[in-house]
């Protein structure tokens, strides 16, 4: 059989975190009703005019400084033409000719080593609406509530060759962007949406294979099974001795199959002209330095600090840094307690658990860094136990109540109690005779059940190192 090599290139939409579209005043708040954030601009009214947002150029420039691109200082807006029922103005204000951004790199690394990847432009872009079909009713209906919402598109060269290669270059571009704050980048609500333009050839061919472009991509696992797939796909027709026909095709990741939409367009089938209501974009010196100066760290200067500065272990950096709202967290709650393990491990332990029983992501916590510290200075100082900090945590987790009234509240402040603790534990031991035994006969773990014990009776506030203490004395 023969070898083939796979070409994979990506275009990555990102919505940016703008408060307001693109070309308009309206919102950009997801998830309002149909057709309420929407004016004559963004619904494609006869007569109305767009006026470019400085922020949306502010973030395309951020994002492309961070990925080592060349800023096109004199950059200039396009008409793509093409009809659609979600494409209000039967057109789409894009950029093709002089593009924001050119000609950048990001480093990624996979267990296959370090790769560079070519990033071929970005570029700004209005969205457009979104089509909502209703089987039930057999109808489509149109809600034009995105259309118009900023977008910048990430054109990679086609430097990658595996799925571990695209999820890499993926999640590089995801935490630059998160931490520039220019998007949150969420998949599941399509603020990034990533197409995957695929071919594969023979091993030591000089020209690529004909190219699929694959959609509708919404998580990191899809888009790895739908590369997957399609490679494969491609192989089993040229081994049959056909063709691959250059498509857009739609992956269904419940049937794990795709299915062709459409003959693939290229940049002639949209009829591209300049964008005659806006003026050309200058950027000059000062302004691009201005952008620049507003950097900020980026995780793997964070994760170096983070180890060299704070005595984090490489491991509890990697995670934490992982997530910009965590390390922000980190940073706030250290510089409180001045307990960076401490507050580490409360990261990586009980945040990381909750975060998962309640299927949520770690940029939706709410709770602030001052009552996160508050519950780690209260089992430092002696005031609540391990077992009780849990409890008052997942509250502090849910409600971000002050942990600090809440224990004094509750009463829940620990036992030092060593005579009251010391009766508890005399009938622990009169109630528990073959436990007693058996930590007699050499059985270290019996005395684990009896310090169990001895916290039910005390209702979990005793503490533990008294009850060990008492309980290693009377045995």
């Amino acid at each position: 059989m023969k070898q083939y090599e796979t070409v994979i290139g990506l275009e990555v939409h990102v919505e940016l975190a703008t408060k307001t579209k693109i070309f308009c005043s309206c919102s950009t708040a997801f998830g309002g009703a149909p057709n309420t954030h929407t004016c004559p601009v963004c619904t494609g009214m006869p007569g109305s005019l767009p006026v470019l947002n400085k922020q949306v150029v502010e973030y395309a420039m951020a994002v492309g400084l961070a990925t080592n691109c060349t800023i096109t200082q004199y950059n200039k807006f396009d008409r793509k033409n093409y009809f659609y029922p979600d494409n209000p103005q039967n057109y789409q204000i894009s950029q093709l000719y002089l593009p924001i951004c050119r000609n950048g790199r990001v480093e990624i690394e996979t267990e296959a080593g370090k790769k560079s990847i070519g990033i071929h432009e970005i570029h700004m872009e209005e969205d457009a609406g979104k089509l909502i079909h209703d089987e039930w009713e057999n109808c489509s209906l149109v809600d034009y509530n995105r259309s118009g919402v900023p977008l910048i598109e990430i054109v990679s060269e086609p430097d990658m060759c595996s799925a571990d290669e695209v999820i890499a270059y993926l999640e590089k571009l995801r935490l630059i962007i998160q931490y520039l704050g220019a998007s949150d980048c969420k998949l599941q609500e399509g603020s990034m949406r990533v197409d995957v333009n695929l071919s594969v050839m023979e091993v030591g061919a000089k020209e690529f294979g004909t190219r699929t472009e694959m959609k509708n991509l919404n998580s990191f696992k899809a888009i790895a099974r739908a590369i997957e797939n399609e490679r494969q796909r491609q192989i089993e027709l040229l081994e049959e001795g056909k063709s691959v026909t250059q498509e857009t095709r739609r992956w269904d990741d419940n049937k794990a199959y795709s299915y062709a939409m459409r003959s693939k367009e290229d940049a002639q089938d949209y009829r591209y002209f300049p964008e005659p209501d806006l003026v050309p974009v200058v950027i000059d010196d000062e302004w691009l330095a201005a952008v620049k100066s507003k950097e900020p760290e980026f995780r793997d200067a964070k994760k170096n600090r983070y180890i060299n500065d704070y005595n984090l272990p490489e491991y509890d950096a990697d995670i934490i840094t992982l997530y910009k709202k965590l390390a922000d967290i980190f940073e706030k709650t250290t510089d409180i307690c001045k307990l960076p393990k401490k507050v580490s491990n409360w990261l990586i332990g009980e945040t990381m658990k909750l975060l998962k029983e309640k299927a949520m992501e770690p940029d939706e916590i709410t709770f602030s860094p001052e009552n996160f510290a508050k519950v780690i200075l209260l089992v430092e100082n002696g005031t609540i136990n391990g077992v009780i900090a849990k409890d008052v945590f997942k509250i502090v987790f849910e409600e971000n109540i002050d942990p600090d009234k809440y224990v004094e509240k509750k009463g829940l402040k620990m036992n030092n109690d060593e005579v009251g603790l010391k009766k508890i534990v005399e009938e622990v031991i009169a109630a528990n005779p073959q436990s007693v035994e058996d930590y007699h006969n050499g059985k270290d773990k019996a005395i684990g059940f009896l310090v169990g014990q001895t916290m039910k009776a005390a209702k979990g506030k005793a503490n533990p190192g008294i009850v060990n203490k008492i309980l290693k004395e009377l045995l």
